[in-house]
This record gives structure tokens, C-alpha cells and sequence, in this order.
């Protein structure tokens, strides 16, 4: 039973519980509610860099904005609202927002007009 208690305290407390689903390993708090990764910020210059991508999709074309200064939430209702601007769908992978289609221009022109800085990257 030493054995037991000493490799149980070694491994820092909880080892598998069913109760809250998973939680997370820095703060041990439950997924949901952890508080070490939600206002996160991606570091970086501040500039939205809005390029078109085919390479690696199958030859579909996909607009990409990254390096939005925006906190997870934020990032996730922006990418929802890009998606409606340009009538298309799309994805938030990694803090990149991926959507369908060639729109550098209109993304360009809708997140200078939120106030952002933006550029065109790429080609």
C-alpha cells in the first residue's frame, strides 16, 4: 500500500476521474472551466496578414488571416462573422482563420474596417 500512496503522489494528484470529463494538465481544472488558456493572446507585430492559399487542399482555393491579436472568444465570433460577410464557410485552425474561396480583397477592406491592421501576404 506505500507503494501504491508514493506512485500516486509522484504522478501530482488526480490520475483518472469520469466525474468532469477532461481536465486540464496545467491548472487541473476541468476543460471548460480552465482558466490558463482563455485569454491568451497570439503573440506576434499586430498585423493581419491575409493571404491565398491552394497548396495541400486538392486544389481548392482558401483565404487565410493570421496574426489577429485576439484572444480565443473573439477570435472564434470574428471567424464567424467573416465567414457571413463573404457567404461562404470556412474554419478557425491554430488561430488561422481558413475561408473557402478567393476573398483577399473584401477580407481585406472588412478588417481595416473593424479596426485592424491588415495586409496582403503571399502572391
Amino acid at each position: 500500500m506505500v507503494k501504491k500512496a508514493s506512485s500516486f503522489a509522484a504522478l501530482g494528484g488526480l490520475v483518472y476521474s469520469t466525474d468532469s470529463g477532461r481536465h486540464c494538465p496545467d491548472c487541473s481544472q476541468p476543460v471548460d472551466a480552465c482558466i490558463c488558456h482563455k485569454t491568451q493572446i497570439p503573440a506576434g507585430d499586430g498585423i493581419a496578414r491575409v493571404r491565398r492559399e491552394t497548396k495541400g487542399r486538392g486544389g481548392k482555393t482558401v483565404t487565410t488571416v493570421s496574426g489577429v491579436p485576439l484572444a480565443e472568444e473573439a477570435l472564434k465570433e470574428l471567424a464567424s462573422a467573416l465567414k457571413k460577410r463573404c457567404g461562404c464557410g470556412g474554419a478557425l485552425k491554430d488561430g488561422v482563420i481558413e475561408i473557402q474561396g478567393d476573398h483577399v480583397q473584401l477580407l481585406l477592406d472588412e478588417l481595416l474596417k473593424r479596426g485592424f491592421q491588415a495586409k496582403k501576404s503571399g502572391g
